[in-house]
C-alpha cells in the first residue's frame, strides 16, 4: 500500500456554505504529512471526515484502504488522535487515562500494562505515571496524550498543534519523538501553524484555503516553485528594472542577502567583492561575517562570489543564503485563493 489516505472529490457543505470543496489528495504511507491553512480554511472539517467524526456531503475517502462511510469502525481502529487541547481526564493519573483508552480500544488485559509501560518509556513520562493530569505541565500533558493515543498501536497518528505554547526544549523533544514514531512505522498527520516545525519534520505538505487544496508538494518543492515563479516574473520585467537601476534607485525585492563567515579578510578581498557587477552592497560585522546584497536572480552569484573569496585567500567557515521560506509560500498561495474566492 503506497498511500495510506486517499481522497477523491471529498466535499462537505453546511447549507449553502462549502467548508471543503472537492478535495483530492494522497498521503503516502510511513510519512510525516503536514496540513496547513488559515483559521476557517477547512482543515478541521477535513480531519473530522477522515476520522469519521463528520460525514462528507459528496466524494469519497479511504483510510488504510477502509472507506470512511462504509467502514467507519475499522477506520477508527487505525487512528490515534492528539488534539491541540489535551482531552484526558484531569482527575485521573497518566496511567489510569492510558488504561481507560486501552480498555476502550479492546486491548487484551494481558497486553495492556506492557504496552503502556513501553510507551511511557518511549516518551519519557514513566516518572509521572501516578500523577493526575491536572498536575502536569503542558509538555507532560502532551506526552501523556501520546501514550493514550498510541496504546492500541494505530497506523496513523493525527497531531493538532502538538507543540503550541511549549518551551523550545520541550518542543524539540517532541519533534524528536515524532521522528522516532515515524521511523517505527507510524504515519503522522501534523496540523500546525509553526512553519519551521512543518519545514523541519514533514515529507509533504498540503495547504488548504477556502475549502480548496491550493498547494501540495514537499517543503523544498513548494519553496522552489515560488522561487521559480519569482524568477520568471523578474525576467518579464527585467528591462524596466534595469532602467530604474540606472537611475540609482533600489527595489528591495530585487535583492537577496548572502552571508559568509570568512577568515583572513583583506582590503583586496572586499574590494574585489564590491567590483562584481551583481553585488550591490558589502558590509562586514565585528565577527568577520561578510554580508552582501546581490541580484536576487543571478544564477552565478554564489559560485562567482565564493570563487572570488577563495582566490583572494579567504577561508569560508560558514555560509547562508536568503531564500523563500515556507511561510512565504503559505502567504502567497492563501492570499491568491482568497482573491479567487472573492472574484
Amino acid at each position: 500500500m503506497k498511500y495510506i489516505i486517499e481522497t477523491e472529490k471529498l466535499t462537505k457543505k453546511y447549507g449553502d456554505f462549502t467548508a471543503v470543496n472537492s478535495l483530492t489528495m494522497k498521503i503516502p504511507k510511513n510519512s510525516i504529512f503536514g496540513m496547513l491553512g488559515p483559521n476557517g480554511a477547512g482543515k478541521t472539517t477535513t480531519i473530522k471526515m477522515l476520522t469519521c467524526l463528520a460525514y462528507p456531503s459528496s466524494g469519497t475517502a479511504t483510510v488504510s484502504r477502509f472507506d470512511i462511510q462504509k467502514n467507519p469502525n475499522e477506520v477508527r481502529e487505525t487512528l490515534g488522535m492528539v488534539p491541540q487541547h489535551v482531552s484526558l481526564y484531569k482527575d485521573l493519573t497518566v496511567l489510569e487515562n492510558a488504561e481507560l483508552c486501552a480498555d476502550f480500544y479492546g486491548v487484551k488485559e494481558e497486553d495492556k500494562l506492557d504496552r503502556i509501560n513501553e510507551l511511557m518509556d518511549l516518551v519519557d513520562i514513566t516518572y509521572a505515571k501516578d500523577k493526575r493530569i491536572g498536575q502536569l505541565s503542558g509538555g507532560q500533558k502532551q506526552k501523556a496524550s501520546l501514550v493514550a493515543s498510541l496504546v492500541h498501536r494505530p497506523e496513523i497518528l493525527f497531531l493538532d498543534e502538538p507543540t503550541i505554547g511549549l518551551d523550545p526544549t520541550t518542543k524539540r523533544i517532541l519533534w524528536e519523538l515524532m521522528e522516532d514514531l515515524n521511523s517505527s512505522g507510524h504515519t503522522i498527520i501534523l496540523c500546525s501553524h509553526d512553519m519551521h516545525e512543518v519545514d523541519r519534520l514533514c515529507d509533504n505538505v498540503a495547504i488548504i484555503n477556502t475549502g480548496n487544496l491550493v498547494a501540495y508538494d514537499s517543503p523544498r518543492g513548494l519553496k522552489d516553485i515560488l522561487l521559480n515563479e519569482e524568477k520568471q516574473n523578474y525576467s518579464n520585467i527585467k528591462e524596466t528594472l534595469s532602467n530604474i537601476q540606472n537611475n540609482n534607485e533600489k527595489l528591495e525585492f530585487n535583492y537577496r542577502r548572502l552571508s559568509f563567515l570568512i577568515e583572513n579578510i583583506s582590503d583586496e578581498l572586499i574590494n574585489n567583492l564590491k567590483s562584481i557587477d551583481f553585488v550591490f552592497d558589502v558590509n562586514i560585522s565585528k565577527q568577520g561575517r561578510v554580508e552582501l546584497q546581490v541580484d536576487k536572480f543571478e544564477d552565478k552569484a554564489i559560485n562567482n562570489i565564493t570563487s572570488s573569496i577563495i582566490k583572494d585567500g579567504g577561508i569560508i567557515s560558514s555560509f547562508s543564503s536568503e531564500e523563500p521560506s515556507l511561510e512565504d509560500v503559505f502567504i502567497k498561495v492563501t492570499s491568491e485563493a482568497e482573491d479567487d474566492a472573492r472574484a
